[in-house]
Formats: structure tokens, C-alpha cells, sequence
């Protein structure tokens, strides 16, 4: 068999074996669900050697999802870590067997701290499994590797209820985007739901900034000296009359040569868009791939600018974007 014929039936035996835990979620899986949900403490996740890499997976994505979980290692459960165990935690264990020696000692010591044992195990008659509170069932027909050895298939379904488990407990929980982003807040979700204008908008005196009656080269000299590619354009109170960009000059050279003699009122695009403070900085990149800008006003509820946000800002902030100016 070459291997591109091998690599195809790897991923036809795996898939099979996730398919077939769908027929065992069931009363066993509800009631597990429902024992996490109500779990005062944490979840203890343990497995021995590729179970165990598949625990910690397992709580790596628990814990994202709001589900307070923890890795418990069985050989150093039994040399002391153990006592990281309370007894309003709950503990799955994953075994493929459910006879490994490790998770045997550690079983009677989870008895004696009263804890609850959830198993997801691939033998239901296995002593782990007996000594269970609830068993759910992970059995594969074949493992993929073709000696039968190598866990493979029983290790992708372990994941794969492990994912169940811990969607299952998101939607019971009504865990939202803005939860998860929470958990996430260096990442591309958390900065979409969390990050706001105001928190990486030039702001103070660095925004660039004239009266609509001075001279086009007073607005030119602020845009050079701001470096932001524009200036606000504002009336004797203050409030945002205008903008003149790095484009609005180009494009105003391009009608006229004779710019000596103009006000800044004269070369601005008015009614620029502006945006809030508070909002979302993703709301502001939206705004400037919409309508091709780079850079937003930001304005107060008397339309009186008090910051800028340019794209590079945003691309900083790790949100990136691709708009032109």
C-alpha cells in the first residue's frame, strides 16, 4: 500500500470511530454534562502517556470555554499532587484500557476524598470503569496504525468526546463570544470584542487640529507635524467642521496648481466620518474598509474631536486590515 493509500484509510478509520460515538450520546453523556455544570470545584482531568496528552487538550479547551479545569498527572498524583484534589472537584479519567496500573492506585484515593469519577474509557468492563460514577464509552473498532498498537483512532475519539463534553457545557452555560474573548484577550477574538477606540486613539494635543479659516499651508504644516496623514478641520466652537487628507491634497493638485491663497475650509471634505470613543476599534476598521479611508475622527457628544484612529493603529492592535487611502 503506498502512502497515499494509507494516509486515505487513516483517515477513514479515525473518521469512523468518531462517527460511532454519536449513537453513545446518551442518558450517560446528559448526566455527566449535567454533574460538570454543577460541579462547585474544578474539573481533574487524568490519563496516562497519550490519554494524558489528550487530558490536557481536553482542559486547555474547558477552561477557554468557562469550565474551571486542571491536568492531574497519575504518577505524580501519587507522590503528593493528589492533594490538588478537593472534594467539590469532579474527575474524568481517560483510559483506552481502563486497567492501567497508574490510574488503579489512583482510584481509591479519589474514593477516600469522596470525589465524583467520570471514565472515558474503551472497556466498559473495565476496573475503571466499575468504579465509575458515570462510564462514557470511547471504544474503537481498529486503531489506525496497522499493528494495532499505536494509539491512534481511540485517541482521536477520546478528543472528540472531550470536545462534546466541554461544547455541550458552553451552550448549557450560554457561554458568548464576548465570554470567550474574555478568556482570549491577546487574540484576534478578544481584540475584536474587547478592544475600544479610545484605548489606542491618538489623542490630547497629538491630534492634529485647525481652525477652518487659516491658511491651506498652516493646515499642511499641522498634518506634517501630527504625522497622521490629516487634520481636523473645526469652527470657532470647536466642533468638527471637516478633514483634509493626504488624498484630499493630491486630488485638489490634481484640479488646481494656484493652493497659495486657499483656507483650509476650501480644500476640506466635510461631513468626514467620525466615530465614538467607546466603540469597538473593530467597528472602526469595518468603517475604514467600507469607504477606503485610513484614518477616523473621533468625536465627543458635542462633535468636537477629541482623538484620531488611523489604520496603522489598528494593524498595531493586531487587527489588521487592508484599505487604501
Amino acid at each position: 500500500m503506498d502512502s497515499i493509500e494509507r494516509g486515505k484509510q487513516v483517515i477513514k478509520i479515525e473518521a469512523e470511530a468518531v462517527a460511532a460515538l454519536a449513537s453513545r450520546i446518551d442518558k450517560s453523556f446528559s448526566e455527566a454534562v449535567n454533574m460538570i455544570y454543577s460541579c462547585k470545584g474544578r474539573v481533574i482531568v487524568t490519563g496516562i502517556g497519550k490519554s494524558g496528552i489528550v487530558a490536557r487538550k481536553i482542559v486547555a479547551t474547558m477552561n477557554s470555554t468557562g469550565t474551571a479545569s486542571i491536568f492531574l498527572h497519575p504518577s505524580d498524583a501519587v507522590h503528593g499532587d493528589v492533594g490538588m484534589v478537593r472534594k467539590d472537584d469532579i474527575v474524568i479519567c481517560l483510559s483506552k484500557s481502563g486497567d492501567t496500573e497508574e490510574i488503579r492506585e489512583l482510584l481509591p484515593l479519589f474514593k477516600r476524598l469522596g470525589v465524583s469519577i467520570i471514565s472515558m474509557v474503551g472497556n466498559v468492563n473495565s476496573h475503571l470503569a466499575k468504579q465509575s460514577d458515570i462510564v462514557l464509552d470511547i471504544s474503537v473498532q481498529e486503531e489506525a496504525c496497522p499493528h494495532d498498537l499505536a494509539p491512534t483512532a481511540s485517541t482521536t475519539a477520546t478528543l472528540a468526546m472531550g470536545d462534546a463534553l466541554a461544547m455541550s457545557l458552553l451552550q448549557k452555560r450560554n457561554f458568548t463570544e464576548e465570554d470567550f474573548a474574555m478568556f482570549h484577550p491577546g487574540g484576534n477574538l478578544g481584540k475584536r470584542l474587547l478592544l475600544k477606540v479610545e484605548e489606542i486613539m491618538t489623542s490630547g494635543s497629538a491630534v492634529p487640529k485647525v481652525r477652518e479659516t487659516v491658511p491651506l499651508s498652516d493646515a499642511i504644516m499641522e498634518m506634517t507635524t501630527k504625522r497622521l496623514g490629516a487634520t481636523c478641520v473645526v469652527d470657532g466652537n470647536d466642533s468638527l467642521r471637516g478633514i483634509i487628507t493626504d488624498g484630499d491634497l493630491r486630488r485638489l493638485l490634481q484640479r488646481t496648481s494656484n493652493v497659495a491663497n486657499l483656507t483650509a475650509s476650501e480644500a476640506m471634505t466635510r461631513n468626514p466620518k467620525t466615530i465614538r470613543p467607546g466603540m469597538l476599534a473593530a467597528v472602526a476598521l469595518e468603517e475604514m474598509e467600507s469607504f477606503s479611508i485610513t484614518q477616523l475622527v473621533v468625536v465627543d457628544g458635542n462633535h468636537r474631536p477629541v482623538g484620531m484612529v488611523h489604520l496603522h493603529d489598528l494593524v498595531k492592535s493586531g487587527l489588521g486590515g487592508d484599505t487604501a487611502g
